[in-house]
């Protein structure tokens, strides 16, 4: 993922609607953007549209509502913003992340188990 391709929080919370809901008008990304907080139609339409631009989405103008879905994957986004944080907050360290996120947490039995076993996945491949 490309730095003019990266999404700000923002666009990323839009996303994360897309992903959910599939293909949405401004109005239903709007609407479902609004029970959290204070935003207008036009700041949403707004950013859709640099979206749109920035190839985060893809609009399909066939009718008089615009519907927009988005043309990046979830896993390629989470996995190109997460590289990302580790490279900068972590110095490349997974470890150091995973690390901290553990002892900053209360992990339940299950994830703790689920850890494991993504550990010993990872271990099997080597």
């Amino acid at each position: 993922m490309s730095h003019k391709n990266k999404p700000t929080d923002t666009e990323l919370e839009i996303l994360q609607i897309l992903w959910q809901k599939g293909p949405s008008s401004v109005r239903d990304v709007n609407d479902t953007m609004s029970q959290d907080k204070e935003i207008g139609y036009t700041t949403t339409l707004k950013l859709m549209q640099i979206m749109n631009e920035k190839e985060l989405t893809q609009r399909d103008t066939a009718s008089r509502t615009h519907i927009y879905s988005a043309k990046v994957e979830e896993e390629t986004v989470k996995s190109g913003l997460l590289k990302s944080f580790i490279n900068t907050a972590y110095r490349g360290s997974a470890s150091s992340l995973v690390m901290q996120a553990l002892g900053q947490s209360n992990a339940s039995m299950e994830e703790l188990d689920q850890i494991k076993s993504l550990i010993q996945k990872i271990e099997d491949r080597k």
